[in-house]
């Protein structure tokens, strides 16, 4: 399935943003591809960037990929939970308080990136073993419908739109 045929019904309107900003992408493609693609840009970012706050409060990049890995470990988790056809709402996530308490600056880019990797790998192997109809399957999430095929694709959009804020804020 490709992310222009997606059921703006199938997420909620906070994703909008995240899914329609992707070209036309085929999910599996794009889950295997973008990530690779996503540490290549990182490792090309300056040495020195990495601790960089562009405003008081905001994360830094470290803390941003920390919350790429969190925030796609509770979305996979989400999608097997809704593929198996369990019908229990799902809680959402704080994101800043997961970013607070992580480590994410003491530790090493390459420890992130590898990190990152292993876990994409992960929600590749899990997106893989859906069928057709698990892929299509809605529950619910953060209060609102989401089928498990529109989170391959805001695990998509989610990253990309992180990058895009490293490009216009960071660099």
């Amino acid at each position: 399935m490709k992310s222009n045929q997606l059921p703006v019904t199938e997420y909620a309107p906070f994703y909008k943003s995240y899914i329609q900003a992707l070209e036309d992408v085929e999910l599996i493609e794009e889950l295997e591809i973008c990530v690779h693609e996503f540490i290549r840009f990182v490792q090309n970012i300056p040495m020195d960037k990495f601790d960089y706050r562009y405003a008081e409060g905001k994360w830094t990049i470290k803390e941003i990929i920390q919350h790429l890995i969190d925030a796609e470990r509770v979305f996979s988790y989400r999608a097997m939970r809704i593929s198996r056809n369990d019908m229990t709402p799902l809680p959402g996530f704080e994101e800043n308080h997961y970013v607070d308490n992580t480590n994410a600056n003491a530790r090493s880019l390459q420890e992130l990136l590898t990190e990152m990797a292993v876990v994409r790998q992960s929600t590749l192997s899990l997106f893989k073993s859906f069928s057709a109809e698990q892929l299509n399957i809605i529950g619910i999430a953060s209060d609102s419908p989401v089928s498990v095929r529109a989170i391959g694709f805001i695990l998509i959009g989610h990253q990309k739109h992180h990058q895009r804020i490293y490009q216009e804020r960071y660099l």
